[in-house]
């Protein structure tokens, strides 16, 4: 049986993603696959390229042909060097860098901030009405907010030093 390495098309209409199957030569491209050795987005950037080396170094070398795209993506890999016995088998797969984690976007943002807002709100706070203010304060009567220091006299008195 002829045994191919061959893309399996999935995804949406102008969003292509691929599965990297091996399957039978005979198949339709979306067939039954025998076993499915990794994936490969295109559209993203860099384009994603998973392929595991050991399951596509093993199909090659039991004589599984790639189909011309795999092979190519075989090539940036470094998985079609390392079964030829060629130089460059580290391949030329460029990897996006990660993204920051939203808790230190936030702490960045926190230090950038000082901890406070450095703007005024967009729209002011509501201030009472005047008279309801002025009727609310002649309603209260002052009350001291300690009654030791009423007691004491509102002085503070240091401790006798003790003989």
């Amino acid at each position: 049986m002829a045994v191919k390495i061959k893309l399996t098309r999935l995804g949406k209409i102008r969003n292509p993603q691929y599965r990297i199957a091996v399957a039978d030569a005979r198949t339709r491209r979306d067939g039954r696959a025998i076993e499915v050795i990794g994936r490969y987005h295109p559209k993203e950037e860099p384009s994603l390229i998973e392929i595991d080396s050991e399951r596509a170094q093993y199909w090659l070398s039991v004589g599984a042909q790639p189909t011309e795209p795999v092979l190519k993506l075989l090539k940036i890999t470094g998985d079609w060097q390392k079964f030829k016995g060629l130089p460059g088998a580290e391949g030329r797969l460029k990897t996006v860098e990660p993204k920051p984690s939203k808790q230190e976007l936030f702490n960045a943002a926190l230090a950038a901030a000082d901890g406070a807002p450095t703007t005024e709100a967009t729209t002011p706070k509501k201030k009472p009405p005047a008279k309801k203010v002025a009727a609310k304060k002649a309603s209260e009567p002052e009350q001291p907010a300690d009654p030791d220091q009423v007691a004491a006299g509102g002085e503070q008195s240091e401790p006798a030093p003790e003989s």
